[in-house]
């Protein structure tokens, strides 16, 4: 075989490995598509947590036009409401001397300390106005009990008292779910590595959520995730 032939065949075998690998990103970058077994929770996009509530998340707002055009793509759809009685241990305010962010021990562990927010009945607690998602078919409230936070959807703060959520997706048949909201650290982060023990596939949705990053805790959060097998997506990546 001369000299032009075999450098002919190279570039020949070059451009298909090349074409080859080409095919396989356009897969891998195919639109997400939600089907029957998907369903997007909708984190706590309150009125407390945005712009003029008592515990704003910067930005969080923003989420609400991302999270009504994408709703729109899922058959399942699932919203959050922090719900607490006043004098919630979770205050700082029911705790002298302690202050907002600083930290304290409860019975189930080490718990930071919030201004008062979300109590429930209160406008503060109530869904954000424009977030317009009608076909949602439940609402999970959660930290209601007094001596108890609850930042995820599916279990409180104390690891042993369940809301209920994963049994509910079970039965519906739900093998995935799709979280984003407020704050991405907090119940955003909680609520999809919950999702992951309780045996869904999870992902968050990066652009559709806001963090508060008490002390680098937005990086610890996607490190946790990333750790458990969470995915991170972009709305843009939904068909």
């Amino acid at each position: 075989m001369d000299i032009k032939r075999r450098e002919s065949l190279k570039a020949v075998a070059a451009f298909g490995a090349l074409a080859l690998g080409g095919l396989s990103l356009r897969a891998m970058a195919a639109p997400i598509k939600p089907g029957p077994a998907s369903a997007l929770i909708v984190v706590d996009v309150q009125n407390c947590f945005v712009t003029g509530g008592t515990l704003p998340v910067k930005g969080g707002e923003q989420v609400v036009p991302i999270l009504n055009k994408l709703a729109k793509g899922f058959k399942n759809v699932v919203i959050t409401q922090d719900w607490h009685t006043a004098g919630h241990a979770s205050f700082a305010s029911s705790h002298p001397g302690k202050k907002p962010f600083e930290t304290t021990k409860l019975r189930y562990g080490t718990q930071v300390l919030w201004p008062d927010h979300c109590v429930q009945g209160s406008q503060d607690a109530a869904v954000h106005k424009d977030l317009d998602i009608p076909h949602a078919q439940l609402v999970i409230r959660k930290g209601f009990h007094k001596d108890t936070d609850s930042y995820s959807a599916f279990m409180e703060a104390d690891g042993k008292t369940s809301t209920g959520l994963a049994a509910y997706l079970k039965a519906r048949g739900i093998k995935e779910v799709y979280v984003a909201g407020l704050a991405t650290d907090f119940c955003v982060a909680w609520t999809a590595l919950d999702a992951r023990k309780a045996g869904f596939a999870a992902s968050v949705i990066e652009d559709a959520s806001r963090g508060i990053d008490l002390n680098g805790s937005v990086a610890k959060a996607w490190a946790d995730m990333t750790k458990a097998g969470i995915k991170r997506v972009q709305s843009k990546d939904f068909a």
